[in-house]
């Protein structure tokens, strides 16, 4: 299956609970910091949600 590379680039401070909710769902609690992740709906459902605090790569 294929895999994507999901950095966190936005704080979650001052957001709603859900939203760092879903960072933390992701595997993300730093700025900077990155997961590869398989590219489901699941998890394209989440990156959806805080699409304004993450960046998204094909990895491969």
């Amino acid at each position: 299956m294929a895999t994507i590379k999901v950095t966190q680039i936005g704080s979650p401070i001052g957001r709603k609970a859900d939203q760092r909710a879903t960072l933390i769902g992701l595997g993300l609690n730093k700025i900077n910091r990155s997961r590869e992740l398989e590219d489901t709906p699941s998890v394209r459902g989440m990156i959806n949600k805080v699409r304004h605090l993450v960046r998204v790569e094909e990895a491969g």
